[in-house]
């Protein structure tokens, strides 16, 4: 039963056909045992892998630190032995030229060969933190600049826009007034601002609501 329970499913449907606690450990020992020879070429693959490490521009330093790590703990789990000092060396070769400035620091400060990996990566996310606030701060900056001139911009089109339309409403008023003053007083009504062909009090009009002369059916008093 502990057996049973401490596999996976996919090595559960192997041995659940077997009935004695001897025989599966027999049949595990035998798919998933590995060899020296296996081991030892395995070993080599992951130092190559290692080897071939390069920090990309996009990572940062804690992630670049987790996966050398992580590379360096299958290499032991395997029984290699791989010590701290090769990740430093390897995150002082291969991570961005963004972090030379650091690297440069730690060289004038520190002997490079006494440094731990923590150090290291203290000293690297130093950097890059001041690199994201100075970062942070530019496009913000830019961003409030940004919106002051769209609001400039907007209230000067406001203010423009609106002095237009002042401008076309004082026009407006003026030709009213210059039609009006350019008509005489109405000969049916006596009102002025319209010719008399347009007037609703016509002596020969006939209104349709009280079949009566001299108005139109709009001004008919019959009608309300």
């Amino acid at each position: 039963m502990c057996l049973f329970v401490g596999v996976s499913q996919t090595i559960f449907t192997r041995i659940m056909a077997l009935k004695s606690a001897k025989a599966i450990w027999d049949y595990v020992e035998k798919e998933y045992a590995v060899d020296e020879r296996i081991c030892s070429m395995q070993v080599l693959n992951l130092m190559r892998e290692f080897e071939l490490q390069r920090m990309k521009e996009f990572e940062t330093v804690k992630d670049y630190k987790d996966k050398l790590l992580g590379i360096a703990n299958k290499i032991r789990l395997l029984g290699g032995d791989f010590v701290d000092s090769r990740i430093v060396e390897n995150v002082l070769v291969t991570v961005s030229e963004r972090y030379e400035a650091s690297i440069v620091s730690l060289k004038n400060t520190n002997d490079l060969s006494k440094i731990t990996l923590v150090e290291l990566v203290h000293a690297l996310q130093a950097q890059e933190q001041r690199r994201l606030m100075r970062e942070d701060r530019v496009v913000e900056g830019a961003l409030q600049a940004k919106h002051h001139d769209s609001r400039n911009s907007r209230k000067k089109n406001f203010k423009k826009n609106q002095l237009a339309s002042n401008k076309n409403d004082a026009n407006n008023q003026n030709k009213g007034k210059v039609k009006r003053k350019n008509y005489p007083p109405c000969q049916h009504c006596g009102k002025m601002g319209h010719p008399p062909f347009k007037c609703w009090r016509i002596l020969d009009a006939k209104c349709s609501k009280c079949n009566q002369l001299g108005h139109e059916v709009v001004i008919c008093k019959s009608k309300f």
